[in-house]
């Protein structure tokens, strides 16, 4: 199954590692060390030119992307609904 998490992107939801909200993250050291990290690895992929609501961090194969997206966090946990959350071993 794919997420889309705004204008022309979507993710496979197995490669979901967290959805994150920007507002309530970025206050704490580590998080602004990891978007830092992953514009340095230029890994990080903007979805949107407008304000960014959340991110999504996807590991495929070892590849890690952190994906910026206009989407608040709820908005993209309620598209990944029942099915996603009714799946063992998925905690969000």
């Amino acid at each position: 199954m794919y997420l889309h998490i705004g204008n022309n992107y979507s993710v496979d939801t197995r490669d979901i590692v967290g959805i994150f909200d920007i507002e309530n993250t970025t206050v704490e050291k580590c998080t602004k060390k990891l978007l830092e990290r992953a514009e340095k690895k230029h890994i990080c992929i903007y979805t949107t030119y407008e304000m960014p609501k959340s991110f999504i961090i996807t590991v495929n194969n070892g590849n890690e992307r952190l994906y910026i997206s206009q989407l608040s966090a709820y908005t993209l946990k309620k598209r990944l609904g029942s099915h996603y959350f009714g799946r063992k071993n998925r905690n969000f």
